[in-house]
């Protein structure tokens, strides 16, 4: 399309235009009857074809037009805003004033117009300043009209204030106060960077906003940079939402979607490649991605009603998030935009693609998988090497894409019909809540014996080490694995890490001074070395305790522990994948290790998805805030330094794993919101954990609730809402 070619010199205007003008045309109303017919000896005769464009967005126009027959679409950055015909007049801004053009308009049909040229303009307010004055009297009339409507529009949508707005507010940055006006960016407040650091979106009172924001009342602002475990999910986000529309200009007829996360990315899953090479979709769809970063295409944040959400994802057939609409408790809906693409906005985005520029990211492909790699942190390289081959399970227990760190989900949560948290949702609504927890439960037991069967089958194992990340459920699954255990005839005899710390004053500390308790170093290793060289040498050897209490350890105040020839050790804690503890002590045949931690995670939509470290967070809020009467303010503090230790001390063993167990229940997040809503609450606003407490309690209420009289006593996830069956 193209802006129209103009005939010089002008076409008079013909008759026929000329009445329809005064019988169709506000304005021509407006002005005085005595001048309206004065006015044609200034116009200009214009026909255009189909697809012509009159005016183009962010041009600087000097003449306005008159739509004398036909019709023509209204378009701001790629957005329809409806049709216009005969007896519409736009462009009138840039006539007097040498503006750009804040819209496009585009033919809909052949076009007549009648156009008013800046000159024509000039030359009528010297020969003949009466029609001038009429006609600006009527531009000032019809823009105040236009305004007054607006305004109300607005109104509506803010359902009518009751208070008048303020044309200043208060905010304090970064502890400065200053004044400025109503409407103000946020990104206008705050630096691109803190030392280094790239500022991603804002701290308004605590929650985080998207830069793009306006300012509307008074606040206290801080930037949220990168490095912060909540900005990192702004940057991800968005990395996430600028994939989508990159892969839809570059292949529109293939379905994309981002699957599990995976470390420090996230797969990509496509539908319906057909005969594509996954390369060249991975190649061209980066390029594209980076040209949109060099045109710096916006991420609008966007409030829909819930029914103008519903039809636009219906047409779009995305009846992941339909299904989840129709459980949605307000009225409306926040999403976010970058070109076509519209998604649930679950955390601030980037204000554009241009801000993702100082962030290296790349599209891996590995045979029939496809990763989205961030770039924002280095990635953690495996240590220790993988297990061998014949000690490992089988495929179909220890999943291919265990290796690569992505769970897929799970077989038989399709044949359910959930495969997303509104399908979920539609599900428990349905009165299927009862066979889902049955199902979720009956997989674990049947993985739980499945894992027990391979190490009696193995017949030369004398020590299982069992290890995952915070709030994996590691006990009840010990407990478990323990009955099936002793149903194979072997006697399972348990030695916790845990009782091994050194004295709490001998602890390292990490960068910000804070005991080190997931360190290797926090641990014994000498004594509990020596124990288990005793141990499974046939002594009886009285082992260690620690005091959380007091901080000291006891070597010799622990339980006496003798394995019998029936006996395996079973040893829990978060190194067991580390070859430290037992190479030397024992052959590799005779290990068996195992990694727990939740896998599966349903999504939102195509790009958002619960996050399993946001699960164990909220198992681990609960459960502290039950039995060991720690808030979620602190729980929520401590977290990155748990999650660096996870880092550190487990995931890098990873593939010393003989078995990986998903330890997820795709409804527990419907029974921990009963619990979580109210522990999040306590968290004050001017708490620094509040951002965090205030999306997570975004999360759960995305979530149908799920009674805990429902939940088996034998469930992992009594570990962490109480009344399980097992004694701890």
């Amino acid at each position: 399309m193209s802006s129209p070619t103009l005939p010089y010199p002008p076409e008079p205007i013909p008759r026929a235009s000329i009445d329809a003008l005064t019988a169709t045309s506000t304005l021509f109303a407006q002005i005085c009857s005595a001048t309206s017919s004065r006015l044609v000896s200034y116009l200009e005769h214009v026909v255009l074809p189909p697809q012509s464009v009159v005016m183009h967005e962010g041009e600087v126009g000097r003449e306005m037009y008159f739509l004398v027959a036909g019709e023509a679409h209204l378009r701001r950055a790629d957005v329809d805003l409806g049709r216009i015909g005969p007896g519409a007049h736009f462009g009138e801004f840039a006539l007097i004033t040498r503006r750009m053009r804040t819209s496009s308009v585009v033919a809909a049909s052949t076009l007549t117009l009648a156009r008013l040229s800046h000159e024509q303009y000039e030359r009528m307010s010297k020969e003949d300043p009466e029609l001038a004055l009429c006609l600006t009297q009527a531009l000032v009339a019809s823009l105040g009209q236009e305004l007054t409507e607006m305004t109300e529009s607005v109104g509506v949508l803010l359902r009518e204030r009751s208070l008048p707005r303020r044309v200043f507010v208060d905010v304090t940055v970064n502890r400065a106060w200053t004044r400025v006006r109503t409407g103000t960016r946020l990104g206008a407040l705050l630096p691109r960077e803190v030392d280094g650091d790239p500022v991603v979106a804002a701290l308004v009172n605590n929650k985080a906003v998207a830069l793009g924001m306006p300012i509307t009342s008074d606040a206290h602002v801080e930037p949220l940079c990168a490095s912060h475990w909540e900005g990192k999910r702004v940057y991800r986000a968005s990395l996430g939402l600028l994939l989508l529309e990159a892969a839809r200009r570059a292949f529109p007829d293939v379905f994309v979607r981002l699957g599990p996360g995976a470390g420090f990315g996230q797969s990509i899953e496509l539908l319906h490649p057909g005969t594509l090479s996954l390369a060249t979709w991975a190649r061209r769809v980066t390029g594209m991605m980076h040209e949109l970063i060099a045109a710096d295409v916006p991420f609008q944040q966007e409030l829909w009603t819930v029914d103008e959400a519903r039809s636009h994802f219906a047409e779009e057939g995305a009846r992941d998030l339909l299904a989840l609409l129709r459980t949605w408790r307000t009225g409306h809906v926040q999403l976010v935009c970058a070109g076509s693409e519209a998604v649930l906005s679950m955390t601030p985005l980037l204000p554009s693609a241009g801000h993702i520029a100082p962030f290296p990211f790349r599209i891996e492909v590995d045979g029939e998988a496809v990763m989205l790699r961030y770039g924002d942190e280095s990635r953690v390289k495996p240590e220790g090497g993988a297990a061998p081959a014949s000690t490992r399970l089988p495929q179909d227990i220890q999943p291919e894409s265990a290796r690569h760190g992505v769970r897929q989900d799970e077989p038989w949560l399709t044949t359910l019909g959930i495969t997303s948290v509104g399908a979920f949702n539609d599900a428990c609504v349905r009165g299927k809540t009862p066979e889902i927890i049955r199902v979720s439960e009956g997989q674990h037991e049947k993985r739980i014996s499945r894992i027990a069967d391979a190490i009696a089958e193995r017949g030369t194992i004398r020590v299982i080490c069992v290890a995952g990340p915070s709030s994996s459920g590691k006990t009840t699954f010990l407990s478990r694995l323990t009955v099936q255990l002793l149903v194979n005839g072997m006697h399972p005899v348990g030695l916790s890490l845990d009782d091994y710390y050194v004295d709490r004053e001998k602890t390292a500390r990490d960068a910000r001074g804070e005991y080190d308790y997931e360190s290797l170093e926090a641990l014994d290793v000498g004594t509990l070395r020596d124990h288990l060289a005793r141990i499974v040498a046939g002594q009886t050897v009285k082992t260690s305790r620690y005091d959380f209490v007091t901080g000291k350890s006891h070597p010799d105040g622990g339980r006496e522990v003798t394995l019998r020839s029936s006996d395996v050790l079973l040893i829990e804690g978060i190194h067991g994948l580390n070859p430290k503890l037992v190479d030397g002590i024992l052959p590799r045949d005779k290990v068996f290790r195992i990694f727990i931690q939740p896998m599966t995670a349903l999504p939102f939509d195509r790009v958002n998805r619960i996050n399993v470290s946001d699960v164990r967070l909220l198992r681990r809020i609960v459960r502290d805030r039950h039995g060991r009467g720690t808030n979620a303010a602190a729980n929520i503090q401590r977290w990155p330094s748990v999650r660096a230790g996870e880092r550190t001390n487990i995931f890098p063993f990873l593939a010393q794993a003989d078995a990986i167990f998903d330890s997820s229940l795709v409804y527990e997040l419907g029974v921990i919101k009963v619990f979580a809503d109210r522990y999040l609450l306590e968290v004050s606003q001017e708490h620094p954990a509040f951002v965090t407490a205030y999306r997570l309690r975004q999360l759960i209420d995305k979530v149908v609730t799920i009674y805990p009289d429902h939940v088996p006593p034998t469930s992992i996830l009594r570990e962490f809402i109480g009344g399980s069956g097992f004694e701890y």
